[in-house]
């Protein structure tokens, strides 16, 4: 078990960032598709990647490693979501990070080895190398769902941000964890790990960064080069095959044409953005670029049609996709359960 121990400090300290990073996200990819091909929430995507992700991510298979710890590209490349900038931090990183990040690593292969030796002294051709790998499995596994992980995200930080506001650390830390795999008992956060570690964020305070390539459980990421950053703890927001089939559908059907027919293209937006997670009107109408009177006018039209439900929380109305619109926004009819009624995501 990895145990995180906070001080009050550290409380006060705990904030959400945008996503881990392009970078960390991509290398997650190859991660997956290595040790998860049966996970279902994952499984439309793996089966839109044409020919899968072999092709593009031979070395990051390399540093998957043999289930041992994971390469931490969030501290060599960046929380960025920009590729170009993730690139250019990684090339940038210095031969003490690069041999902190891979001494650990179980090599799969004696040419990786080789391969990850040079990476690991800082070498420059074996960085482009990496670099490269990265930028080639990001086009091909990431880039053709950009603009719904984008959007998942967005939601999913959403969800956060009005969990502190409601209660606090303690409601964040309740919406963050997914028993059995993580369990808040503060001032201790319990992730499930195969390392038996204590870590004590002693007065650091902790990013939590919200993950699509990430399966089951939270990893926690710090830099033991830089004493005074805070860790980022990545945490898995696909749990379920509704998330799933939101993220992954074909996106040459990405407008999901037969349902703007239907519905019309801005209901369309709603119903996809209310598929990432509950949603209040004022959110809604930020997403669209509409007034909060026409976000409840097009959420009345799904309401009616049976494609979402609404309810009241506090101040608010929230609204969740159902089981009906969750089936409309897949690519193959086949009929999916009802997702589970909340008024935060839970990752």
């Amino acid at each position: 078990m990895l145990r995180i121990h906070f001080t009050a400090e550290d409380l006060v300290r705990v904030r959400v960032a945008d996503s881990v990073g392009v970078m960390a996200e991509t290398y997650g990819c190859a991660v997956l598709a290595r040790q998860n091909r049966g996970a279902l929430p994952f499984r439309g995507w793996q089966n839109a990647v044409p020919g899968g992700i072999d092709a593009a991510s031979g070395p990051l298979r390399a540093l998957a490693g043999a289930g041992g710890p994971r390469l931490d590209l969030h501290t060599l490349a960046g929380g960025s979501t920009s590729v170009e900038q993730g690139a250019d931090t990684l090339m940038s990183a210095s031969r003490a990070q690069l041999r902190g990040e891979l001494e650990d690593l179980t090599f799969l292969s004696a040419p990786s080895a080789v391969w990850v030796r040079s990476l690991a002294d800082g070498d420059t051709a074996a960085k482009q190398h990496l670099v490269d790998a990265l930028t080639a499995c990001h086009r091909a596994a990431v880039a053709p769902h950009a603009r719904r992980i984008r959007a998942h995200l967005d939601g999913v930080r959403a969800g956060y941000a009005r969990a502190m506001l409601e209660g606090g650390v303690q409601r964040l830390m309740e919406a963050v964890c997914a028993p059995p795999e993580s369990c808040w008992s503060p001032p201790v956060l319990t992730i499930r790990s195969p390392r038996n570690a204590d870590v004590h964020l002693a007065g650091r305070g902790l990013v939590v960064a919200p993950t699509v390539f990430l399966w089951r459980r939270p990893i926690l990421y710090w830099n033991p080069l830089d004493e005074a950053a805070a860790p980022v703890l990545s945490v898995p927001t696909v749990r379920d095959p509704v998330t799933g089939a939101a993220l992954w559908a074909d996106e040459a059907a990405g407008d999901h044409t037969s349902l703007v027919a239907l519905v019309g293209r801005t209901r369309a937006a709603a119903l996809t953005i209310v598929a990432d997670g509950a949603c209040s009107t004022t959110e809604l109408a930020r997403h669209l670029d509409v007034s909060a009177a026409a976000a409840s006018q097009h959420t009345g039209v799904l309401r009616n049609s049976g494609l979402i439900t609404t309810r009241r929380h506090g101040p608010s109305v929230l609204h969740t996709i159902t089981e009906l619109g969750a089936e409309l926004l897949t690519t193959t009819g086949r009929r999916r359960s009802a997702p589970r009624q909340r008024h935060v995501r839970t990752p």
